[in-house]
Parts: structure tokens; sequence; C-alpha cells
């Protein structure tokens, strides 16, 4: 008797999966088409992003080349101020502390106080580019300034599906025009400062350029109750010798912001 033949099965087909629906099932409030763009799409829209703070960038550090050359500075050592330093806002502060004539000790305190804000946009991006490589997290760390995390950190939550090469995309297209733009300013303004007109007050630009960045990040009474006492600590302590009042402020703000923010977190778990 013999046994009959045997065939075997078809192979069974895989489903098919439509990846944009199923992520779009899995975060409905997310656009679909940003999310699956390319890396080249996504740098373009990282660049034109950054382009309002270009108006800021312009002028800010220009008026930076003007003072430093005014300080007393060659172009050359303004420029390597700027690549080297790359953060306008304590580098405003060493200027003025060099023309108060503080310790040089004092100079770099303060530069490193005021920032210390990077320390905090660091560990905010780490979980989004802490994967990057070596040399990628060294471009990363050098170009971090305020407008790539205020964008990098709000792009980010609105793209929860980007891999890491979407946001080093988005991530490298804001900075493109913005610190290639402050070079450039400090240049022109270094070179050709001399020409303008003496007491033209350009100095308002430094105030209005970080109430524009620092304005959309009040979010939280910790945010507010910090910028509160930054303010008001620095005009209160403002007869402290070569502006260490803004260090004893920086502290405070600090220091109240963390109390502030603790107290939020037991009153939501309460």
């Amino acid at each position: 008797m013999s046994l009959p033949r045997l065939h075997p099965l078809p192979p069974r087909p895989k489903p098919s999966i439509n990846i944009r629906k199923a992520a779009k099932a899995m975060h409905p409030d997310t656009p679909a088409d940003p999310s699956f763009a390319s890396t080249g799409a996504i740098f373009r829209r990282g660049l034109l992003a950054s382009l309002p703070f270009t108006v800021m960038i312009l002028p800010f550090g220009a008026l930076f080349g003007v003072l430093a050359t005014a300080q007393g500075m060659s172009v050359a050592e303004a420029m390597a101020f700027s690549i080297v330093v790359i953060a306008g806002a304590s580098q405003f502060a060493a200027l003025q502390l060099m023309q108060e004539g503080a310790p040089i000790a004092l100079i770099i305190l303060t530069a490193t106080a005021v920032n210390l804000r990077m320390a905090m946009y660091s560990v905010a991006l780490t979980p989004h580019l802490g994967q990057a490589k070596l040399w990628q997290r060294a471009l990363i760390a050098y170009f971090l300034v305020d407008q790539s995390y205020v964008l990098g950190a709000a792009e980010y939550a609105r793209q929860p599906l980007w891999g890491l090469s979407e946001k080093l995309a988005w991530y490298f297209g804001v900075i493109s025009p913005v610190c290639g733009l402050w070079y450039v300013a400090t240049w022109a303004g270094a070179t050709f400062g001399r020409a303008l007109p003496a007491g033209l007050p350009l100095d308002f630009i430094v105030p209005v350029s970080f109430l524009a960045m620092v304005s959309p990040l009040l979010r939280t009474w910790a945010h507010r109750a910090a910028a509160a006492v930054s303010v008001g600590g620095t005009l209160a302590l403002w007869w402290m010798p070569y502006s260490s009042g803004l260090l004893v402020a920086a502290l405070a703000a600090m220091i109240v912001g963390a109390l502030v923010e603790i107290h939020e977190e037991k009153r939501r778990g309460a």
C-alpha cells in the first residue's frame, strides 16, 4: 500500500502593513508627511525655521564686533572670540567686565555662569541626539546655542517618530545660517564698526534678542519664578562691583526655580 504524496503547503502571505497608517494610528496628532520626509528635506525645513532668528543675529553679532574693537581688540582677536566661545551673552558679559578692569578670574567665572544654561540644554537634548557618533556629538556640543536648542527641542516634541538621522538633519539645518551669520556679522562689525556714528544706540538689540528667545520658554511656574528672580535680583544688586550681582541673581534664580518645580511635582502627585 503506497502512501499518498504530500505536497508542501503554499507560503502564507505576509500581512501588508502600511507604516504611515500604523504610525498615524499610534500618534494621531503627528503630521504624517513631515515625519517621513527625507533628511535633505528636513535639513531645508530646519534652515527655513531658523531664518527669523537671523534678523537678530546680524545686528547682534555686528554689535559685538564693534564693541570688541572699541575695547582694543584687533579684527582677528574679535573673530577668534566669536569662533572659540560662540556664545553671545557670555561674550558681552566678558566685554563689559573687561571694560571695568575686572580680574581675569571673575571674567571667566561670570562667562561660565552665564553659559550654565548650556548644560541644561545638553541634558534636554541627550535623549534625542545622545546616540550620535562621537564627531557628531562634538559638533552638536560646539553649535549648541539658544536658537538650536529652542527650535530643536520644540520640533523633536512635535515629531516623536523621527529617528536619529532626521533629528540630526533638523539640528544642523537650524544651526547652519545662525552660526554662519554670527561669524560674518562679527567680522563686519569689527571691520566697519569705526565708520558708525558715535553714540548710535545699538545695545538695545541684546535684551530684545533674549526676550524674543526666552519668552516662549516660560511655560511653567518654575520657569516664570526663575525668570522673575533673575531679573529682580539683577536689578536689585546693580551696585555690586564688576556686575557680580548677576552671579548672585543667577544662583538665586536656579534655587527658586528648583524649589518651585519640586513643589509642583509634589502637588501633582498628591
